[in-house]
């Protein structure tokens, strides 16, 4: 199988494992906002679970990843799969160490964590004492997820990718079952929902075990802190670590302006943040999480052409997903807000407050997808430095855009402003990964883009048409509103992928042809 199938195929199964953990995770929501609402306990657990869930973010998915699959690519292709098996045994000895290490410290320092990430909670006790409890209760997830994010390297460097994507589902399923069937055991009773939160880490890592055994790699203690592998990762790990920390800055930074504009300002853009990152999470993420195992094999072998034509396909591949869901997005804006979340205190003016902040959003939704497929590459090669400093430039990009634009366009200005900072972000990378390596296909990458673009014009005019047959200010009519916006869509989706074919696009080619193998399996 070609690298380019190879990549589409991974791509393809992340995107539809991530697919079925969004769908589990919306499902999640339903149930615990029908058994414990909106109220002091909520706010105390999606506080509290949101601290480990961001160190998860920060380190486990994020810079440990980045520094782990180039080196342990570097090695197994290099040094055999004995020594990778080494490898990766110190590596899961010392990193169970660490993490048992940082959730103790945690669970600790638990009351000075949330006094510092949640100040306003000092006012409330009972809030404060409760989220400081859920925090205590749920900080060891960080130590499974840890060693999940490991195992997912192993795993997808000798290209195996379900298991770690569906992982992701067994820690809604265990959230779901806890919250039905144990809410009346406890005084407390969202403590059930954190109790599911462990019991998910700890099913997500069970089920790495017994498939890395499978691929040849059994995990078993081999505490070697020396081994010059290790001593690589740890160095890389550093810059990756606060690049990601750019990235969550930003957030921050973005939270705190938009609490200086008028109230539902912040809610605005937290709920177009949620709905940007759905494309984001199912099909960027997936591109990046496949084509980084390509290129950092191809690069430790010193394949450069073939590290070239990898990422090239990867950019055509993501241009070709996130132009025509700018696109969906933007037109769909208002009537996704209108059908998910207008009732009760959420009316249509705040539907519509939150679809400006989405359209925003949304025109930066194939700069930062190109960001996320283009680093990558620079992690490929073990230069974590350059999209650090990149990385920095562009925060600076934000907070400049964000001063400049929040006056005459409020919360919309917030968004713009990201917007506006991946495209600097995606520039640089650009530049300084074609001075890095040369040119990787510039001119097909461009054809492909044009000709994403050119077949999303007419399915945009489709969807615009069918969004018209309904009124999404009138409240009510779920049933109407569900099947005009999900027909519209599939609509679009056909029509896009049939002018694309005419186009003769040859990533619409690709992704029919693993459709029709998976069809014919």
């Amino acid at each position: 199988m070609s690298e380019k199938k190879q990549i589409a195929r991974a791509a393809g199964v992340l995107g539809l494992a991530t697919i079925l953990s969004r769908i589990m995770g919306m499902v999640r929501d339903m149930v615990v906002s029908r058994l414990f609402g909106a109220g002091l306990a909520t706010d105390a657990f999606f506080a509290a679970f949101q601290i480990p869930n961001m160190l998860r973010r920060f380190f486990a998915e994020g810079a440990l990843t980045s520094a782990f699959v180039p080196t342990f690519s570097e090695w197994l292709t290099q040094k055999g799969e004995e020594e990778a098996r080494e490898l990766a045994n110190a590596c899961f000895t010392l990193l169970t160490i660490v993490m048992a290490a940082v959730t103790l410290a945690g669970i600790i320092l638990s009351p000075a964590i949330v006094s510092l990430m949640f100040p306003g909670f000092r006012v409330e006790p009972a809030k404060f004492e409760l989220t400081v409890f859920l925090n205590r209760l749920m900080f060891p997830y960080i130590f499974f997820v840890s060693l999940v994010a490991l195992c997912m390297g192993i795993l997808n460097t000798v290209r195996h990718f379900f298991t770690p994507a569906i992982s992701t589902v067994f820690l809604n399923i265990s959230m779901i079952l806890c919250a039905w069937l144990l809410h009346d055991r406890f005084q407390v009773p969202i403590t059930a929902l954190a109790i599911g939160v462990i019991i998910g880490g700890f099913l997500q890592l069970a089920l790495q075990l017994p498939t890395l055994w499978r691929k040849g790699f059994p995990i078993r203690p081999r505490f070697n802190p020396g081994h010059p592998a290790v001593r690589k990762i740890a160095l890389l790990m550093g810059p990756s670590v606060f690049g990601v920390g750019v990235y969550y800055l930003n957030i921050t930074v973005g939270n705190i302006l938009a609490s200086l504009l008028p109230q539902g300002s912040v809610s605005y853009l937290y709920y177009a943040q949620r709905l940007f990152e759905f494309p984001q999470g199912i099909f960027t993420v997936s591109v990046a999480q496949a084509v980084l195992p390509s290129m950092s094999r191809q690069a430790a072998a010193g394949e450069i052409d073939q590290l070239k034509e990898s990422l090239s396909f990867g950019v055509r591949l993501t241009l070709f997903v996130t132009i025509p869901a700018t696109a969906g997005l933007m037109v769909c804006a208002t009537p996704i807000f209108s059908l998910l979340f207008m009732g009760g205190e959420f009316d249509y003016a705040k539907a519509s407050s939150s679809a400006e902040a989405l359209c925003y959003y949304s025109l930066g939704l194939s700069l930062v997808a190109l960001v996320r497929v283009l680093v990558p590459a620079f992690y490929a090669m073990k230069d974590t430095k350059t999209p650090v400093a990149i990385a920095f430039v562009a925060f600076v990009l934000n907070v400049a855009f964000s001063l400049l634009l929040m006056g005459p366009l409020k919360h919309g200005g917030l968004a713009l402003a990201s917007s506006f900072s991946a495209l600097g972000n995606m520039g640089l990378l650009l530049w300084f990964l074609r001075r890095k390596i040369g040119p990787f296909g510039g001119r097909r990458i461009v054809i492909s883009g044009l000709k994403a673009f050119l077949a999303a014009i007419p399915m945009a005019l489709v969807v615009f048409w069918g969004m018209r047959l309904t009124d999404w200010a009138a409240p009510g009519g779920k049933i109407v509103k569900a099947c005009v916006l999900l027909g519209s869509i599939g609509v679009g989706v056909a029509i896009f992928m049939t002018v694309a074919h005419v186009l003769r696009c040859d990533e619409a080619r690709e992704v029919v042809s693993q459709v029709r193998r998976r069809l014919g399996r």
